[in-house]
């Protein structure tokens, strides 16, 4: 563990104005640290790590020289505070300034370990802070999954900002108005590069399914004006649509540009393709980073 002399660079990277989303770690070494280089060299300020931890943070920190890696996100209840704490400490002296901490309270449908979720993320934001047995995360250095409103506000007390998932650009202003303008608001966003209306709300559909089983998104489109009918299926057209960019380039672009006029700080792109739960080719890198403005 590293010592609480530490000198840890307390400032949130320059993420710039879009990141990706990909579940790096799952890959085979050589192919991830190929992926993580490619998207460094195609200028995306983040990489945001699928399902991760700090420690699986490490390899693609080694396999880049200058891009920001994330965990998108950490769940509280997989990787202990204290742990986390001494991680996130010796990555940061080896690769000062670079990695963030995303971190969640998962879901109750698929974490055994899932009780009282704002409590115990409270309690595991007091052990991040906690130094008698190690350097704190900084507070800078952390963003929060947040969907409700009580998660939002803890985000801007108690972190740097918001790593929202699967919401609408109406929901990023309503995270802005509640985060005020200081806190760092990175909202996640499907890309399906796929003009033809049908295959693209398939491809759309097929990443989406999973998810609407899941009470904390359920509610929080609830919320945002859904219906119960909406999450039926998959999802409706009308959710699909508020959820997912997908068109010509124009379109996407446009629906990319929509999250930033709301109030996103950073968008976090993540294409969508045959396979749901595998990375984008980098073809479909190459031609997104060449669409954004």
């Amino acid at each position: 563990m590293m010592g609480a002399d530490i000198r840890m660079n307390t400032a949130l990277p320059d993420l710039g104005r879009y990141g990706v989303f990909s579940p790096l770690t799952y890959l085979p070494p050589a192919a991830r640290d190929k992926i993580a280089r490619e998207l460094e060299k195609l200028g995306f300020g983040a990489i945001w790590l699928a399902n991760s931890t700090v420690e699986e943070a490490a390899p693609v920190l080694a396999a880049t020289s200058t891009i920001a890696v994330g965990t998108a996100i950490q769940s509280i209840w997989r990787y202990e505070a204290g742990q986390t704490r001494a991680t996130f400490a010796e990555l940061d002296a080896k690769y000062p300034g670079r990695l963030v901490l995303g971190l969640g309270v998962a879901h109750a449908q698929n974490t055994a370990e899932y009780t009282r979720p704002y409590p115990s993320m409270v309690a595991y934001l007091d052990a991040l802070d906690a130094a008698e047995d190690g350097t704190p995360v900084p507070a800078e250095r952390r963003l929060l999954a947040a969907l409700g409103p009580k998660m939002t506000e803890l985000a801007r007390d108690r972190a740097a900002g918001t790593l929202p998932y699967l919401v609408t650009a109406e929901q990023v202003a309503t995270a802005r108005q509640a985060l005020g303008e200081r806190a760092f608001l990175a909202p996640e966003l499907g890309v399906v590069l796929e003009a033809d209306p049908d295959r693209a709300r398939a491809l759309a559909r097929s990443a989406l399914e999973r998810y609407t089983t899941m009470t904390n998104y359920a509610n929080n489109w609830l919320r945002g004006g859904f219906t119960e009918d909406d999450l039926v299926g998959g999802g409706s057209d009308r959710l699909i649509d508020a959820l997912f960019a997908w068109g010509d380039d124009e379109r996407v672009r446009a629906r990319i540009e929509a999250f930033r006029s709301a109030g996103a700080d950073h968008v976090v792109l993540q294409p969508v393709h045959d396979d749901p739960h595998g990375p984008a080719s980098p073809a479909a890198w190459r031609r997104l980073a060449e669409l954004l403005p």
